[in-house]
C-alpha cells in the first residue's frame, strides 16, 4: 500500500512540472527581444525559410546557424562554430 501510494505521489508530481512549464512559455509573447547582460550580446539570424531566431552568447563567442537543420548555438572561441 505505501508503494502505490509513493508512486502515484511521483506519478503526479512529475505530470505537473511541464504543465507548469507549457504554461509559462504560452504566456512569453514569441517575439520580444532579448536583453544581453554584461559581457553578452544578442545574436539575431534570419533563416532562408524566413524564420527569425535571436539567442544570447557571450561577446568573445561566435553566433553560429545552420541552414540545413535550421540550429542555432554559439561557438567556441578556439573551433569556431564547429
Amino acid at each position: 500500500m505505501i508503494r502505490l501510494l509513493i508512486a502515484i505521489g511521483l506519478a503526479v508530481s512529475l505530470s505537473a512540472a511541464p504543465a507548469g512549464a507549457q504554461q509559462k512559455e504560452a504566456k512569453a509573447p514569441k517575439s520580444s527581444t532579448l536583453k544581453a547582460g554584461k559581457d553578452e550580446k544578442v545574436c539575431n539570424y534570419r533563416f532562408p525559410s524566413g524564420e527569425r531566431r535571436q539567442w544570447v552568447c557571450k561577446k568573445v563567442e561566435p553566433c553560429c546557424a545552420w541552414d540545413a537543420i535550421n540550429y542555432v548555438k554559439c561557438g567556441s572561441t578556439i573551433t569556431g562554430c564547429f
